[in-house]
């Protein structure tokens, strides 16, 4: 296994019956990053993060946490790392401060010290000793995760944290994390919002069926698309008449008013095309390589649309 890998996976399997729910993943998350968790409805994201907290029992495969072989050193492993699965659970006639008293019980005296500092970490110092009743989802999510950080954790696995969060909620949610990682902790999240997981994220494992079909840093998730470049340029018309005219351009496609997609062979340099249409008497005024969103990979290599 990879010694230095937050978690590691290798052909880890988990059947009910015939069916597969999560199917033979080979799965690396390096430590001190933020990692995205991705996948349509039932694609086995959830059954997979409660085997590598030992809630569920894996059919075939093996399993690390922090270097830590799962379920074997399982208590280990698990003093290290802070989790939420699904939605955090709490007792709602208690106040969030006396919830976290509780969980700090059972986590050591350090922990009941660090209670002041996690409220105020996830902005919930001001109704800490109201009860949970009345807290909002988005409130308990963070709740949740200053829970998490009670035993000052190494890796923390959050499942859809984001819920229920209002666009400021969720810029401060993105900004905790990245504080998080900056201290040298690893967060992995399972999330729908792919867009701020874009925003968030280190790296990413997209999941289907069970198998993890792309995995790798964004950079390497969302590269450059060869041979595809963005134009806006004036007249259109004229850029047009240019580009049908090329042996290079495989294909042009008006997105805009004035911005066109242009599909060039792969010996073709950019500049050379920026040059020939300068040369025509066509003003370009951007011309960009052509990266794909997250989105856009998530819907190409996925077989649905719906995301858990």
């Amino acid at each position: 296994m990879t010694l230095d890998a937050a978690v590691h996976t290798e052909s880890l399997t988990k059947r009910y019956g015939n069916v597969a729910a999560v199917n033979g993943v080979n799965l690396t998350i390096p430590q001190g990053v933020a990692f995205g968790y991705l996948g349509p409805n039932g694609a086995g994201k959830t059954t997979l993060i409660r085997m590598l907290l030992g809630l569920t029992p894996a059919t075939s495969g093996r399993m690390w946490l922090l270097g830590e072989e799962i379920p074997k050193h399982r208590a280990v492993a698990l003093a290290q790392v802070g989790a939420i699965v699904e939605e955090p659970r709490f007792y709602p006639y208690l106040t969030g401060l006396e919830n976290l008293l509780i969980a700090s019980a059972v986590r050591g005296p350090e922990s009941k010290g660090r209670i002041k500092q996690t409220l105020d970490r996830v902005g919930l110092s001001e109704v800490g000793n109201s009860k949970v009743s009345t807290y909002s989802l988005g409130m308990r999510q963070r709740l949740g995760i200053a829970r998490c950080l009670l035993n000052d954790p190494k890796l923390l696995v959050l499942d859809e944290p984001m819920n229920g969060l209002d666009p400021a909620g969720i810029l401060e949610f993105r900004l905790l994390i990245r504080s998080l990682v900056d201290e040298g902790r690893t967060v992995v999240i399972s999330s729908h919002l792919l867009d701020e997981v874009e925003k968030t994220c280190d790296a990413i494992a997209i999941v289907d069926h069970g198998q993890v079909v792309r995995q790798g840093t964004l950079a390497e998730v969302t590269g450059i698309h060869e041979g595809v470049v963005i134009l806006e340029v004036n007249p259109v018309e004229r850029a047009l008449e240019i580009l049908g005219g090329l042996t290079q351009v495989i294909s042009v496609e008006v997105i805009a008013r004035n911005e066109l997609k242009v599909s060039l062979n792969q010996t073709t340099k950019i500049s050379k095309l920026n040059q020939i249409l300068v040369r025509a008497g066509v003003e370009v005024e951007r011309l960009e390589p052509k990266k794909a969103t997250l989105e856009d990979e998530f819907l190409a290599v996925t077989s649905n649309m719906g995301i858990k």
